[in-house]
C-alpha cells in the first residue's frame, strides 16, 4: 500500500506498507518495524486521521 506519512517523532517519512506488516521509510530499506516504530507509526497515523477527518468535516459543511 502505497503511502507518505510523515512519523514526527522519528523524523522519517513513511512510504510503504505491506500486509504481513513490513514496512519502508523513504531512502530505506523496507522491514518489519519495532515496537518503538510501530508506536511512532500509529501515533502519527492517528494524528493524521484527526486532521483529515476535520479537513472533510469542514469541506462538507462549506457552502458551494
Amino acid at each position: 500500500m502505497p503511502l507518505h506519512l510523515y512519523v514526527e517523532p522519528m523524523d522519517a517519512v513513511l512510504v510503504d506498507a505491506d500486509a504481513e506488516g513490513r514496512i519502508r521509510f523513504e531512502d530505506e530499506n523496507g522491514s518489519t518495524p519495532t515496537l518503538q516504530e510501530r508506536r511512532a507509526i500509529l501515533y502519527s497515523a492517528g494524528q493524521a486521521r484527526d486532521e483529515l477527518t476535520e479537513l472533510i468535516q469542514t469541506l462538507d459543511q462549506a457552502p458551494g
